[in-house]
């Protein structure tokens, strides 16, 4: 690895910081005063108390929510891993430039604000209005035959993550979601995740945008196919990263990492998402503590992902669409568990009883 690439990286994990334990503990003792049987609320108490503590104790002001929807293809679509043709992954940007998709709808429901970045996409778009155009090249490597990026690439798809993140929180975002699209792309997380956990290939491959099962084994083929050739001996997140990952991964990496240098609570979305969190926490793990996790979808890599880093979903609704959606669905849910915190009354301040056992 360069030594330009792990500089860089190396000065956005020096600045990412986990919330001092203060202020969970702060969190937890008041939410046991409010007018409920001590851990009634369940998930919700944990929420509240992790959203309090990445705001350092503030509970006041408005919450502005963003997704970002990062964009790319894959060379790895070659060797004919998804049901669906690479030219869907442009046709789908310009579905979320018209309003059109399922993310376009869950987040004008939920007022989230919504991003659409060509990090990139194997073709010309210059010039579509709403679309932030931060394209690396078009479409990653093929990494069954070579490494998905160079390090410059990488550098390249990171910075992307990293400026935008810097660009939400000067717009005064404090919640936002990070979302994809990228025919292919549920192959480059299975390899992720096979290399950042040791679990086989089988274990962690799932079927993706829906193949039969034929197609679905050939895609566990080549899983292991990848994983053999770029990870036979232990390799760094970087590495990981830069050999089996797609741009849109990266860019969702750095995002991830400047999200949480910049203290902004972070909503991942689904298996993709997931993994360039993954790999995040990997390079600097107090990032985790700026992470929710929107759903569990369908994918079992997913579910290993999320085990890894042990953070428990808000939502299991079986879903595998991508987009940032299940990110956007869970949003309220935080939202209310902030209100929750903020509004109810203690058992003082409502004359109520408290337990006398």
């Amino acid at each position: 690895m360069s030594t330009t690439l792990q500089d860089h990286i190396e000065e956005v994990i020096g600045l990412i910081a986990a919330p001092p334990d203060a202020y969970l503990a702060q969190a937890r003792a008041h939410m046991d005063t409010l007018t409920k049987p001590l851990g009634s609320l369940g998930h919700l108490e944990n929420l509240a108390a992790q959203w309090f503590a990445i705001r350092r104790g503030s509970v006041t002001g408005p919450v502005k929510k963003s997704v970002y929807v990062f964009a790319a293809d894959h060379g790895i679509t070659a060797e004919g891993v998804s049901a669906y043709p690479a030219q869907v992954t442009q046709q789908m940007v310009l579905n979320f430039l018209s309003g059109g998709a399922a993310i376009n709808v869950l987040a004008q429901l939920n007022q989230v604000e919504v991003n659409i970045v060509d990090v990139g996409v194997d073709a010309d778009l210059a010039g579509h209005a709403g679309l932030a155009q931060y394209k690396v090249r078009r479409g990653s490597r093929n990494m069954l035959r070579e490494p998905a990026m160079s390090e410059e690439e990488l550098d390249a798809a990171l910075s992307v993550g990293l400026t935008l993140a810097d660009s939400a929180f000067a717009k005064g975002n404090n919640l936002i979601a990070v979302g994809e699209m990228g025919i292919g792309n549920t192959t480059a997380a299975s390899v992720l995740t096979a290399a950042l956990t040791g679990i086989p290939a089988g274990l962690v491959t799932g079927k993706g945008t829906g193949l039969d099962s034929a197609a679905y084994e050939h895609k566990c083929r080549i899983v292991e196919a990848i994983v053999s050739r770029h990870f036979a001996q232990p390799t760094g997140p970087l590495e990981i990263l830069r050999c089996a990952g797609g741009l849109e991964i990266a860019a969702m990496t750095g995002m991830v990492l400047g999200a949480a240098r910049r203290q902004i609570a972070i909503v991942m979305d689904g298996f993709i998402s997931t993994a360039a969190a993954a790999i995040a926490c990997g390079l600097a793990p107090a990032a985790r503590s700026y992470l929710f996790a929107g759903h569990r979808s369908q994918e079992p890599g997913h579910r290993v992902l999320l085990a890894h880093l042990d953070i428990p979903p808000i939502l299991d609704l079986d879903m595998r669409l991508g987009e940032g959606t299940g990110a956007v669905l869970a949003m309220p849910i935080l939202e209310a568990a902030m209100r929750l915190y903020r509004e109810m009354a203690t058992f003082a301040s409502a004359g109520v009883s408290g337990a006398t056992a």
